[in-house]
Formats: structure tokens, sequence, C-alpha cells
């Protein structure tokens, strides 16, 4: 795999993920010369598509955050990060899958400057409207909850030349890092259950967009490294197909947006089901590339799962977000992110019970993800970040769970926060914590990873796709 450039160094003392590896590309693993990097505690980031962001967003994402995304819209936000943290990476959302003709994607019957995809809709309409996919009838296919988000022709060769080209233009030209490419999904279902014209039903269709997003990784992936800039995919489903996550993070990693979130059949962790979390590990134990992870926290326990989860995959590159709200508006920061954890001392051990735990020299962690309590042997002398109480002999955890221990003089009680600027939501939506629907994400519990972003806030919400 390529290497990357190291996590950025937190500027607050408290914060978990640091490094010390020296700027530019690691030394690679058959040169005897250069640190090892460390697998450390999660880094922070922010996948900030939603509303947005104020300066003093800003100032807290510099201080707090290894990585940001960002709609093409902030250059201006691109520019104050870069002044307030030199280190901070800083990509910019394209959405791989759509052309879109809502207010703000389009100005009237004109593109917009800054584009939350890569091919403009009148563009693509003027000179190239093959690249609108359409079903077996001859139509557009216009996605569920979505108005004027398009599907494209993923697999079509010049479409993804075109998309690879304009894209890396633009961030050459503004000076993104690189890129987050939204929607390298695997599965049409989630947005329409239209069959795409010259294939027998859905199977046949989502196996062309597989088989196109697989080529169309590779254009876009080799045309951004060319450039010297990044792509990470937010990847979908990878749990479903045994080496799709390893292919598709290979550039400089990749994103999974439903991280550590429970199976609602079992009460089992989807994370660790089918062939995902091998992959995930083996791309942690390289640390090489990107780890993004996203837990959609509605709760404590979804905190303390996503945290703990994350820091079983503790790398140089792994960076873990508890997000509160569904469209991302707020740079949220959780608690556990305040836990020392420190460096990892081990790799993650999976225990008879079935178990998963690892060691750090500040603290331990255990993630139960099966569908029954378990109980563990933690380390003696540790407390529980949960209450600060000592950690008693042997603990049970319970189905779909984990526990965050510190050594005693790890426990803290101040959690940083963004902002005390309270939010208003919409009136008379299907999605009360989200006032942009065009940013608004599905369903987490859709294994679908897709994310439509916009660049023009409107005023309600669309419905979730099914899960």
């Amino acid at each position: 795999m390529l290497g990357l450039v190291c996590a950025a160094a937190l500027l607050v003392p408290s914060a978990a993920c640091t490094t010390t590896a020296a700027a530019g590309r690691p030394t690679p693993p058959h040169a005897p010369l250069g640190p090892v990097p460390k697998p450390l505690a999660p880094c922070g980031w922010w996948y900030g598509i939603g509303e947005p962001p104020t300066g003093r967003d800003i100032t807290f994402a510099a201080q707090h955050y290894s990585l940001v995304v960002l709609n093409a819209t902030e250059t201006s936000s691109l520019r104050r990060l870069k002044q307030l943290n030199p280190k901070i990476k800083v990509l910019v959302y394209k959405d791989f899958s759509s052309a879109r003709n809502y207010p703000g994607a389009v100005n009237g019957e004109v593109d917009a400057p800054f584009l939350p995809t890569g091919i403009g809709y009148f563009k693509a309409q003027r000179e190239n409207p093959n690249w609108f996919a359409v079903d077996t009838k001859d139509n557009r296919i216009e996605w569920n909850s979505y108005p004027k988000h398009w599907q494209m022709t993923v697999w079509d060769p010049a479409y993804q030349k075109a998309w690879s080209e304009a894209v890396t233009a633009e961030v050459v030209r503004e000076g993104w890092d690189g890129v987050l490419a939204d929607n390298d999904f695997s599965s049409l279902k989630y947005y329409s259950s239209a069959v795409l014209k010259g294939t027998e039903d859905a199977a046949e269709s989502d196996r062309m967009i597989r088989e196109g997003m697989d080529a169309f990784l590779t254009t876009a992936g080799d045309a951004l490294h060319k450039a010297g800039k990044m792509l990470i995919p937010n990847v979908s489903e990878s749990h479903l197909t045994a080496g799709r996550w390893t292919a598709h993070s290979r550039y400089d990693g990749a994103m999974e947006e439903n991280f550590g979130l429970r199976d609602n059949g079992t009460g089992e962790l989807l994370t660790f089901k089918g062939n995902e979390w091998k992959e995930l590990r083996s791309q942690a134990a390289l640390g090489e590339t990107w780890l993004l992870l996203i837990t959609h926290t509605k709760g404590a326990r979804e905190e303390r799962i996503g945290y703990a989860t994350a820091a079983l995959l503790a790398s140089p590159h792994t960076c873990w977000s508890g997000a509160t709200t569904k469209d991302y508006r707020n740079p949220d920061w959780s608690r556990y992110q305040e836990a020392p954890l420190g460096e990892a001392t081990e790799t993650a051990n999976r225990l008879p019970s079935g178990v998963w735990d690892r060691r750090f020299t500040g603290g331990y962690v255990a993630v139960n993800p099966t569908g029954q309590p378990a109980r563990i042997t933690p380390p003696p002398g540790l407390v529980n970040i949960d209450g600060g109480a000592a950690a008693p002999a042997t603990v049970e955890i319970a189905a779909g769970d984990a526990i965050v221990l510190v050594n005693r003089t790890g426990i803290t009680t101040t959690v940083a926060t963004a902002t005390t600027t309270p939010t208003t939501s919409s009136p008379a939506t299907t999605t009360p914590t989200t006032t942009n629907p065009a940013t608004t994400n599905p369903s987490t519990t859709n294994p679908s990873t897709t994310h439509p972003s916009t660049t023009k806030p409107v005023t309600t919400a669309p419905p979730n796709p099914p899960s």
C-alpha cells in the first residue's frame, strides 16, 4: 500500500491523537531509516458536510481534529484551518455517483462554480447526456428521498475519466489535501428500485455498479495521486463482500459510516460480522492509510462502543467521530476522546468468550460484539472512565457493549465543546435533528453509507431511505 502523511498532532494537551513522526510520507517498511509509526488512541475527525461552519467551529476543529471534510464551497474555511493548524488534513466532499440540479448545485440554468459532485448537471446534459443512468424504459433515475439527485453511469470509462480530471484540477487549484468521495456503494436499492438498462434484474444492476466502482476508484485514485493528493472513499456494505474494504482503501484509506452499530435482530455488532473486521484490522496493522470511522450516537452505549471499538483498531491513522447529528452540522467531541489511553502495547485480542480487548500505556478497552453478556478480567489498578470507580477483578460486559478503563490519573471531568450556540431545527421534518435535506444522511440503520451533500440549505428534510 502507498504510504501516507502521518496524522496531524493535535493542538490541545488532553487530545488523544498525537504523533512524533516527521512531516511528509513515512519511511517505507523496507527502508532502515525513520521511526516506526505508533499505534495511538483514535484521532478525532469531522465529516463537516452539514451547515456551513462558523468561525468558532473552525477554531475548534483546528485544535481538536487530525482531519476534516468540508463542502467544496468552504474554501475560506479550508484556508483558515490551514492557518490555524498547518498539519491538519482537509478534504473536499465530492460525490462519485450523482449529478444534481437542486438550488446550490445549480444557479438557474447554470452549474454552480463549486459542486458537491464531479460533473455538473448541465454540463452532462449539454455534452454527454448518455452519462445519466437510465432504467429499462429509458427513464433517468432520480434517487428516492433525494430530489434532483440523478444516478450517473459510474461504469462508463469516459465518465470516470471526466470526473477524475475535473475533481483533481479543482483540488489542486484550491489547495485541498484530497477528496472524500461519497457514494462508493454496491447496491442501488437504497436509492431506487430501478433496474438499469441492459441488465436483467436488480442483482445484475448492482453487479454492474460494483464492478464499475472498482474501476472508477482506480481512475480517480491514480489521477489524484499523480497530483500528490489523497483519495478516501466512503465505502458501503463492505461486510457483505470479502476484499471490498481492502481494495477500496488501497490509496489513502476509507470511511466507514456505520461503525460499531448494533444488529437489531441479534444484539451483535455489525462491524464484527463478515470479513470487514479482519480487513479493518489488517489495514490498521499496516499503519499507512486512514481509517475514518463514524458511530452515530443516540446515547452513552453507542458512544462507548464506538470509541472502544475504534481503539481496538488503534493505528497512526485511525480516527473516530461520535456523531450526534445526522447531517454532521456540529464538530462533535466525545468525553472518551479525553481519555489518555496513549499508545497501544499489543494488538487487539479475541478472548474465548468472543470479547475483544486491548491494552494501552494509559488504560484498557474491551468490546463485547456478541449477543450475550460476557465476563472479563481486566488489568489491575485501573478505573472506569464512566464514573471513575475502581474496576473490580472481573467485569461483566453486556451484549453489544464495551468498557473503557484508564489509569487513576487519567480521569477527567471536563469535555471540550465546539460551541454553545443553539442550533435550530426546521419544522415538520421527518428527521428532527436535521436542518438541511441535501446534507441529511440516510438512516444509520441503513447499511449503505451514501450521504448526499449540498451547497445551499433548504428548510425541510426528506424521509430516510429504507433500511
